[in-house]
């Protein structure tokens, strides 16, 4: 939580950070109409207080980068290198015109489909569809 709450005052301090299981997206004021950064909740405060950590701040940044280079790795993430617009559309058989919601319940079906957690899942093609993902969603 600590991590989320730095990130939202790092990068979009008047703004809301949206969380959904592993898709964390940043947004601005006019996608949120509604939501407000309340810059005095207990809950941020706490959380961004590093006073209520067994570990330095210096500590906890480590972890957290050796997370994410872990997290790179295990689904092989090529930062995109390999993956434009059009190779994603074209592993989720897509129409180079897609729309957002088009490409959203593609991602949902094929992630069902291929997740590693799941009896029939292929933890490499679910590692080359979230890159796809990835790529489509923004």
């Amino acid at each position: 939580m600590n991590a989320l709450y730095q990130l939202q005052e790092t990068l979009y301090p008047d703004n809301w950070l949206q969380v959904k299981a592993m898709d964390i997206e940043l947004m601005s004021r006019q996608q949120v109409f509604g939501h407000e950064v309340d810059h005095s909740d207990p809950l941020r405060d706490y959380y961004l207080d590093w006073l209520n950590y067994e570990a330095e701040e210096g500590e906890v940044k480590r972890l957290l980068n050796e997370f994410w280079t872990r997290y790179r790795e295990f689904v092989g993430s090529t930062n995109g290198k390999d993956m434009d617009r059009a190779k994603a559309l074209s592993l989720f058989k897509l129409p180079h015109d897609a729309s957002q919601t088009e490409i959203r319940k593609t991602w949902r079906r094929l992630a069902l489909k291929w997740h590693p957690d799941r009896q029939s899942g292929n933890s490499e093609q679910f590692r080359i569809l979230c890159e796809a993902w990835h790529v489509l969603r923004h």
